[in-house]
C-alpha cells in the first residue's frame, strides 16, 4: 500500500501534482474529450480544500523534445479553468528561473500549470538535473498519472528521490481497481480483448487465463486467432509472428478450462473508408479480397450472452475499426450491452476509454482506467516504475 495525500499535512504547501493531461485533440487543437482533467478533479479539489499551492505538470502529444506550439497546455489550463470555476494560472515553460520565481509566488488555494514536460528532451532521458529543477518548484510531489506510470521519466522516478512523494486519489484507486482483478474478481470474470496487436496483450491475457472464466476476442486481434484456427483472415496483416502464441493461448483456455468466444460473422469492407461497400459474411465465408472491420449481429448476440450472467468484466480494445463510423456498430453494441449490466464492468486503454466517454455511458461503467500501457504492464504483473518509486505505508 503506498502513502498518499491523505496521509500527509497539506496546508499552505506547494504540492507538486504529476497528472496525465494527455488528451486527444482535433485538428484544431480542440480538445475532443477531457476524461483525463476530468479523473484528476478529484485530487485536485482535496487539495484545494486544504489550502494547498498547486503546481500541476504533465506532457501533451509527442513534440519529441521541443517546443510544438500546437500542443501547449494552454488548452488544459483553460478547461480546468472552467471545471474548477477558478483561474488556472498557465507557466510559459516548466522549468527555469522565471518558474521559480512564479511557483513561489503561489498562495493557498491558487493552481498553476507548467508547460509540455515533452518539449525538455530531458525529461524523456530521466535528467536528474532536470528532475531536481522540477522538485525545487515544490514541498511535496503527488504522482497522479496512472497513464505515464509505466514510464522511466524524470517527473515520475527522478522527483521522488529529492522531495517527499505520495500517490494521489486517482492513482490509489487505478492500483485498488485493477489490483482487484487480479487478486479477487467477482465470478463469473469475463475479459474483452479487442485493437489490433495481440502483441500488446500476450502478457495480459497469460497471466489473468487462470483467473477467468471467459474470453471475448474481436477486432483485428481476433484475426491472428482465427488465422490460428485455420480460418482465411481476407487482407489483414496480422502478426504472423505472433500465430504460435495465439495457438498456445487458445489450448490455455481449453487447459483451464475457460471458454473462448471468437467472431462466427465478421463485417467486411473493399477498403477502410467510410464510403467502402460492406458485407456481412460467417467466417467460414471470408472473401479474400475484403478486409475485416467489424464484429457482425450473431457474434454481438453471442457475445452478449457470454457475458450476460458474469460478475465482473475487464474490457480493453475496439471490435472494430471504431473510429470509421460505418464500422463502429459491434463496438457500440458490446459498450452499450456493459453499460446496462449489474457486474463489476472495468474498461482499460486509451481508445476504449475514449469510446465510452463518446458514448457518453463513462459513468455507467464500474470504473474507467485513464492507463493504456499502464494498465496493460500492470495487469500483465509487471512493476511500474512510477509506483515503484513512491513509499509504502
Amino acid at each position: 500500500m503506498k502513502r498518499t495525500i491523505r496521509d500527509i499535512d497539506l496546508k499552505g504547501k506547494k504540492v507538486l501534482v504529476r497528472a496525465d493531461f494527455n488528451v486527444p485533440l482535433d485538428e484544431q487543437g480542440e480538445i475532443t474529450s477531457d476524461a483525463r482533467i476530468r479523473a484528476t478533479l478529484h485530487t485536485v479539489s482535496y487539495l484545494l480544500e486544504r489550502e494547498a499551492c498547486i503546481i500541476l505538470c504533465s506532457h501533451l502529444g509527442r513534440p519529441e523534445g521541443e517546443k510544438v506550439d500546437e500542443l501547449s497546455l494552454a488548452v488544459v489550463a483553460n478547461r480546468l479553468s472552467k471545471m474548477l470555476n477558478q483561474s488556472v494560472h498557465m507557466a510559459k515553460d516548466c522549468v527555469g528561473p522565471e518558474i521559480e520565481k512564479l511557483a513561489g509566488n503561489l498562495k493557498s488555494g491558487q493552481t498553476l500549470l507548467l508547460e509540455n514536460l515533452w518539449f525538455h528532451p530531458e525529461e524523456k532521458a530521466n535528467d536528474d538535473s532536470f528532475a531536481q529543477d522540477l522538485a525545487r518548484l515544490a514541498d511535496i510531489y503527488v504522482n497522479d498519472a496512472f497513464g505515464a506510470c509505466h514510464r522511466a521519466h524524470a517527473s515520475i522516478v527522478g522527483i521522488p528521490k529529492h522531495i517527499p512523494a505520495v500517490a494521489g486519489l486517482l492513482l490509489e484507486k487505478e492500483l485498488k481497481t485493477l489490483g482487484s482483478l487480479l487478486e479477487k474478481p467477482d465470478h463469473p470474470f469475463a475479459g474483452i480483448f479487442g485493437g489490433a496487436k495481440v502483441s500488446d496483450k500476450v502478457a495480459v491475457l497469460d497471466n489473468i487465463m487462470e483467473k477467468l472464466n471467459s474470453l471475448l476476442i474481436g477486432g483485428a486481434m481476433a484475426a491472428l486467432f482465427l488465422k490460428a484456427k485455420s480460418h482465411q483472415v481476407g487482407q489483414l496483416e496480422i502478426e504472423r509472428d505472433k500465430l504460435d502464441t495465439a495457438q498456445k493461448l487458445i489450448e490455455k483456455a481449453e487447459e483451464r478450462e475457460v471458454r473462448l468466444l471468437l467472431p462466427v460473422d465478421l463485417v467486411m469492407a473493399e477498403r477502410i473508408d467510410e464510403s467502402a461497400r460492406t458485407e456481412t459474411v460467417s467466417v467460414e465465408q471470408i472473401p479474400s479480397n475484403m478486409k475485416i472491420v467489424d464484429i457482425g449481429p450473431q457474434t454481438v448476440r453471442d457475445f452478449q450472452e457470454g457475458l450476460s450472467r458474469c460478475g465482473a468484466i475487464f474490457w480493453n480494445g475496439p471490435m472494430g475499426v471504431y473510429e470509421i463510423p460505418h464500422f463502429a456498430s459491434g463496438t457500440k453494441a458490446i459498450a452499450s450491452y456493459l453499460a446496462d449490466l449489474e457486474a463489476t464492468t472495468i474498461v482499460a486503454g486509451g481508445s476504449t476509454a475514449e469510446i465510452v466517454d463518446d458514448l457518453n455511458i463513462t459513468n455507467k461503467m464500474s470504473f474507467v482506467s485513464t492507463g493504456g500501457g499502464a494498465s496493460l504492464r500492470y495487469l500483465a504483473g509487471s512493476s511500474l516504475p512510477g509506483v515503484e518509486a513512491l513509499p509504502d505505508i
